[in-house]
């Protein structure tokens, strides 16, 4: 078998690496909003219900950027059930985790939090039970400066200047089996390529991320495939290609690169 060889200098610098690289996400999944970096009860939390502690530990992990809210939460959020009074938010049923979703954390709090921080917020759509609409009323609330239904719907909400989020996710591994409303390759590349239009209509400088391929596990058809039927329908209206990849969670079942994966994992285990 052929070998590679990989020689590392950081002298030898040929680029920058976009700071973006170094981001994160965050999914109403488990305890990673509710009783993770939303907690009002607990002793760090400050005056909106943030923990302190975890936020000196983002501060010190150094992320740049993160993605919100979810995730396979996301196929299944109305944004518009997070927004307002919080005595009024609707409690739901999180389809995705099972959970009762109380809404008590959204749009405006996790914004503040980000703005806080001084990390980017990317905004993800949901394009599983959602619409194109859904997402262009999403922007138009978050970044229209005013003079219009959703725009002046946030104000009213207490945010006066539009948040001006830059990058938009358009939907979530929606070539998967356990996501809510999945989509063949062609569903999707259309219902992408719709909804980047109507985001970039409602902010021309928003840069849209479509979904690609999101697993190459046994049984996952769809690898590679479907990158290519979405990239062929929406390459002139995305930005960015998402490639989600979970490495060795399960060795066994990973498909491309089999020995080399191996190596790795045995090397993390220490064997």
């Amino acid at each position: 078998m052929k070998e590679a060889k990989v020689i590392y200098d950081k002298d030898f610098a040929i680029g920058d690496v976009d700071r973006r690289m170094f981001g994160s996400f965050v999914e109403h999944l488990g305890r990673c909003v509710y009783g993770g970096i939303y907690e009002p009860e607990h002793e760090t939390a400050d005056a909106n219900g943030f923990r302190g502690d975890v936020k000196e530990l983002m501060k010190e992990l150094g992320v740049t950027h993160i993605r919100y809210p979810g995730g396979n939460f996301v196929s299944g959020y109305d944004w518009k059930d997070g927004v307002g009074p919080k005595e009024k938010r609707p409690v739901r049923k999180d389809m995705a985790w099972n959970v009762l979703e109380t809404n008590q954390v959204g749009t405006n709090e996790f914004a503040a939090l980000m703005k806080e921080l001084g990390i980017d917020l990317t905004m993800a759509v949901n394009l599983g039970t959602g619409t194109p609409k859904d997402a262009g009323e999403l922007v138009e609330y978050c970044n229209v400066k005013g003079g219009t239904y959703w725009s002046e719907l946030r104000k009213s909400h207490g945010v006066e200047e539009p948040y001006g989020f830059k990058t938009w996710c358009l939907g979530n591994e929606m070539d998967g089996e356990w996501q809510i409303c999945m989509h063949t390759a062609e569903e999707y590349a259309r219902l992408c390529k719709e909804t980047a239009k109507i985001v970039k209509w409602m902010d021309p400088k928003a840069e849209t991320i479509a979904c690609g391929s999101c697993t190459n596990e046994i049984g996952h058809s769809t690898f590679g495939d479907w990158d290519r039927k979405v990239l062929e329908e929406c390459y002139d209206y995305i930005d960015y290609l998402s490639l989600h990849r979970y490495f060795n969670y399960n060795p066994r079942k990973q498909l491309a690169y089999s020995m080399i994966r191996r190596r790795i994992f045995l090397s993390f285990s220490g064997i």
